[in-house]
Formats: structure tokens, sequence, C-alpha cells
């Protein structure tokens, strides 16, 4: 079985193929789409495409009509206690004002997470601030948390939902901190955030990790850490005794950099238990810069910002291996990072991830890619039970 992609990853694609069955749209998208998009600035891509994608989460028709095209099959994975149709998702950051929210189903995606989200809207940093390093298939932003804010984003969920637009898949909600909120006052900021949108998302992400906020990271030691995760569930349990009827808490997850010490992941680690984390997502960007011989990469890895896409896939699996055996498989781990062909995807499913996401691959691979992974994950299960495969290659006896 050959990868998805074909056997050049960084220039021109030979085919579309997983396995025989080809995937005409990534041929298209690679060789004729992708390279007219690159001609343009890469923000202002990304804000027309979620346009087009926001006109069409309007109509039903559409929807239904862009799910027929992909045709993703199904692969139902059971995690924090909800249930996914396929373990693909799409990683924060795509959709931060929760614009195109029935669009990613549609796409084939097996859950989303929106945002990030900061308690007050924010234009985020100055632009240029989104480039491409297309050789090395990775892309580098320092976006700042651009977002409506909270309060925007509530009544945006809220009308999706009342419009009776609500995606069947689970739907996250990853949660930063304002820039203008000093470090010392965050755990309120988070607080706020979670408490205006606890009822209208399935699951929420803690960023800490992001590097694109001054001293955001800083907010990775554990007893900072700890009491963020405090005041959240502080939340968590007032809002579920509030909403009554049987109401469970909300799952709550990490998402932590690769660029953390092992001992500083421990610590993270640690924190699971007490705090009652549901999982961890790894990885964020990283703020390191791998050597390239290509000469638009050197320039691009110059730039301020978080590095994504290929070289960032590596490390991302090795963070993921380690938080699989440091919590001995009991934690849910979401692998995210430098995922845009089957190969990379089923790395990170050994390693320990029991769901994935991805974005940059999407950049690169075009809008097939979660249906082509989701495709060849279901190849190389090859009947085995998904719980089984996870962590497999992470060499932790399961009990």
């Amino acid at each position: 079985m050959r990868p998805y992609g074909g056997t050049s990853r960084a220039g021109a694609c030979t085919c579309g193929w997983i396995g025989e069955s080809p995937r005409p749209v990534s041929w298209y998208y690679r060789n004729w789409i992708r390279p007219l998009l690159f001609l343009q600035d890469s923000e202002r891509v990304h804000n027309r495409t979620l346009q087009g994608l926001a006109w069409m989460s309007a109509s039903r028709e559409l929807c239904s009509a862009m799910a027929g095209w992909f045709n993703t099959p199904g692969l139902p994975v059971e995690a924090f206690g909800l249930r996914f149709p396929n373990p693909v998702g799409l990683a924060a950051g795509m959709d931060k004002g929760a614009v195109a929210v029935p669009a990613w189903e549609s796409m084939g995606f097996g859950f989303s997470e929106l945002g990030g989200v900061t308690r007050h809207g924010q234009s985020g940093n100055p632009e240029p601030r989104m480039f491409r390093a297309p050789a090395e298939e990775a892309l580098l932003n320092r976006m700042g948390f651009n977002n409506p804010g909270a309060d925007i984003l509530a009544e945006r969920l809220a009308r999706w939902h009342a419009r009776g637009r609500w995606p069947s898949h689970p739907v996250g909600v990853n949660l930063g901190k304002s820039k203008v909120t000093p470090l010392g006052e965050a755990a309120s900021d988070y607080a706020y955030s979670f408490r205006k949108l606890w009822g209208l998302a399935d699951f929420f992400v803690v960023n800490v990790s992001s590097p694109n906020t001054p001293n955001l990271r800083q907010l990775q030691d554990k007893s900072a850490l700890d009491e963020i995760l405090a005041a959240l569930q502080e939340v968590n349990a007032a809002e579920q005794r509030m909403a009554g009827g049987g109401a469970r808490l909300k799952p709550i997850l990490v998402k932590v950099a690769p660029d953390l010490t092992w001992d500083a992941l421990d610590d993270v680690v640690s924190l699971v238990a007490p705090r009652g984390l549901a999982g961890l997502v790894a990885t964020n960007t990283t703020i390191a810069r791998p050597p390239t011989e290509d000469p638009v990469a050197r320039w691009v890895y110059r730039e301020t910002g978080g590095l994504s896409g290929r070289p960032v896939r590596e490390r991302s699996t090795e963070v993921i291996r380690h938080l699989y055996r440091q919590t001995a498989g009991r934690v849910p781990i979401i692998g995210v990072g430098g995922i845009s062909t089957v190969d990379d995807a089923w790395e990170k499913v050994l390693a320990g991830a029991t769901l994935l996401q991805v974005y940059s691959g999407l950049v690169y691979e075009g809008p097939s890619l979660p249906s082509a992974l989701v495709t060849g994950l279901r190849e190389r299960l090859a009947g085995a039970a998904w719980s089984e495969v996870v962590g497999s290659g992470a060499g932790v006896t399961k009990n």
C-alpha cells in the first residue's frame, strides 16, 4: 500500500491514491488548485476559504452534497465519554470564529475544535503573520489568538444550535488567555470563557502552549496550570449542578507544547488525576527551527512564531509516546502535528494517540484529506480493534 499523496512529499503529487483507490480531488488540488492558492497571501486565502465554507454551512443541501462527495467511511472511536464517528479531527485555529461549524462534518471530519477563543475579543498580532514553506510542507504563524471573544462565539454557537445546524460529531472549543489579561489573572480569564461556552460545546481544550501570546507558555508551569484547572473544574461542577437532568461534566483537556522538557511534561501529567483531566493534546506549534536547504524555508524560519506541519511531526510523535507511557495508556491523547499521510497518522496511533487532528496537512493535501486518512486507517487496522492498536508501539503493557 502506498501512502496517500504519492511518493514525493515535497514535490508535485504523482497521484492521489490510498492503496488502489484514486482520490481525484487530491490530485486536482495538489496539481492545479494549490499552486494558484500559493501565489496569494496565506491569511487571505484562509479567510476566503472560510467565507466560502460559511456560505455552504448555511445550506443543508450544500453540506449534504459535500458529505456525499467526500463519502468518508465510518471508524467509530469512543474517548472521554464521547463517541466520534472517526478519529480524524480538525485542529484548533482553522475556524476561530465558528463561522463554518457544519461544514467540517460534511468534509468528513470525525470532530472539530473551534477557537482558540479568549474572554476578550482581539485582533491578534500585526500582519503579515502567516507564512508557508512549501518545500518543507510547513506553516509558520504568529496570529496571536485573533478571535471575536467568548461572548460573540457563544452567540454564534447558540445560533447554530437554534437553526438545527449543529453537527452530529463532537465539537470542542480551544480556550486561550486574553492578551490584556495579566498572568496572575489568567485563571479567571479562562474560567469566564468556559462558563460562557459550557453548554454549547462537547469538550474543551486549555491552550497554555501557543508561542504567540507574550509569556503564555509560562502558564504550563505546574502551579500556574494547577490554578487554571482548579478554576475550570469549579465552573464545571457549578454548571453541571445548574443544568440538572443528569448533565455530565464537560471533558477538559490540556494542549502541550512540543518544546517542553520531559520533566515539564511529567508535571502536566501529574495534574491529570488531581484535576480530573479527560485527556491531553500533543502538540502545539514549535519555536524550534530545523535545518533546511530550501531558501524560501530559510527565509520563513527567520520569522517569529510557531512552526507547524512536517517539521514538527517527529517531535510531536515523541511527545505522544512519552505521555502515553507516563499515563500507562489510561489517558486519551489527541495527536496533532505533521499529519498529511496515512503513514503519519498511523505512526501517531501506534505511539498512543486515540484521536488525531490536522491543520497544515489540510492546507497542503486539500479537503479530501480526512476521507483519505480514515480510509487508510481502516485498511491498516485489517479488522483489529482500534483500542488494541492505540499505543501498541509505545512499549506499554495494557491492563
